[in-house]
Order: structure tokens, then sequence, then C-alpha cells
């Protein structure tokens, strides 16, 4: 169970780095508003999975140790969350599809047999439900807008759709975890997953990219060349300062 809830909060401790980086930055003030708040969601998100990681793991470990304190290849996150921002219409479009995946994975996980594993669910799927609001009305009127608008999407699309399958690679020992009816099967979810999207983007008027190749390494501690500078970042004030609490 320890490296399950490593998977998710790795997954969204990356992902609020990396949508920080937008603060002070976004398009216009209530949009920035906005991105920063779903940062911080994230970031709540990951510190509630490392405190139960820490304390199945035991051994005196806190939730900063497992979030600052760990090599480059025990991260157990996908890929996706740490591809760069790149234009507005990237950032959204990766919120999308991990919004997307998100919602399915909570609604189901609020249902595990682990009674701590599910209220942790039932909380966070209050605030991905509005992540994946705000997200695809974005990526609507970014398909449906301007050409320009439309041309950037694609391109968007193009750069991160063979990185989506990621999310649903497995950590060892997932299967016991199904058996045990603690954790929601992968390969049934990523089903639903592209069943949600597809419905999404024939509504949107948005191609599903045809090939069907994905990149490989997800959770198992294979990383794109973008997470030694994001982690470099994020470790530095632990580093120096050991000791510091989050």
């Amino acid at each position: 169970m320890k490296n399950y809830l490593l998977k998710l909060a790795d997954d969204t401790l990356i992902m609020g780095q990396r949508l920080a980086e937008w603060c002070g930055k976004g398009p216009y003030l209530e949009e920035d508003i906005a991105l920063t708040n779903i940062a911080l969601d994230y970031l709540g998100q990951s510190s509630n999975f490392y405190k139960y990681a820490a304390q199945l793991q035991g051994e005196g470990k806190s939730e900063d140790d497992l979030a600052f304190l760990r090599y480059e290849h025990e991260y157990l996150n996908a890929q996706l969350v740490e591809f760069p921002n790149g234009d507005y219409a990237q950032t959204i479009l990766k919120v999308y599809f991990f919004a997307a995946y998100q919602k399915l994975l909570y609604e189901r996980l609020s249902a595990s047999s682990d009674e701590q594993l599910s209220a942790l669910a039932q909380k966070s799927l209050k605030e991905v439900k509005y992540h994946y609001t705000h997200a695809s009305t974005w990526v609507k009127m970014f398909a449906q807008g301007t050409e320009e608008s439309s041309t950037r999407l694609q391109n968007a699309l193009s750069n991160l759709w063979e990185y989506t399958g990621g999310l649903f690679d497995e950590v060892d020992g997932e299967t016991d975890l199904v058996k045990l009816e603690l954790i929601p099967d992968s390969k049934t979810l990523y089903a639903d997953w592209k069943n949600l999207v597809s419905e999404d983007f024939e509504k949107f008027g948005i191609e599903i990219p045809e090939s069907e190749f994905m990149q490989k390494g997800s959770r198992k501690g294979v990383h794109t060349e973008y997470f030694g500078y994001i982690l470099c970042e994020l470790q530095y004030m632990q580093r120096a300062y050991p000791g510091c609490e989050w």
C-alpha cells in the first residue's frame, strides 16, 4: 500500500509544483488565482497521502522526508506531471487530462475497503470535480475559439498524448491491492478515462490521436529530462537547512 500512496502523493506534489510556476503569470487575475488554488489543492492532497504513507512505513519517517529527501529514482509519479507548462493551452490540457484521471480514480477510491484511503479520496474528490469543470471549460473554449487557439491546443495534444498512458501504469503490488478491494483496477480505470476524454473531445470538436504509442517508465522511477530541475527546486531548502518542516 505504501508505494501506491507514494504514487498518488508524488503525482500531486509534482503537478502542484509545476502549476505553481504560473503564479503571478496567469493571462488575467481571476485565472491566475484559479490556477494557484488548483496548485494548492494538489499540494494539500500530496501532504495527506505522504502522511499516510509515512504512517505505514514507520521508521520515524515524516511526510517531509518522503516529499523532499528521496532520490530521483525513488519518485513514482507519472511522467506527464513533469512535463513543462508550455503555453497556456498546454497547461490547461495537462490539467484536464490529470483532472479527468483523478475524478475517476477518487470516485472509485471513495469505496475502498481501507477507511483512511476512502476518506482521503472523498475529501479530494470535492476539489477534483472543480478542477475537471474548470479545465474542460477552457479546453472547449480553445477548441472552438480562434484559429490560433485551436492550433495551440492541437500542438499541446501532440506534445502530451503519448504521456497520458503513464498515469495508469502500476507500482509493484497493485494487483494484490485490487484483489483486496483497496484500489480500482488500473486497466479498467484507463478504459473509463479514454471513454470520458473521447466523449468530451467529441463535444469540443477535437479528434483523439490515432497513435497508440505511450512513453514507458512511469511508476518505475524513470523520469523525463525535466524532472531533475524540479527536484532541485523542491529539495533545496530541506537539503540546505535539514529539519525544515512543511
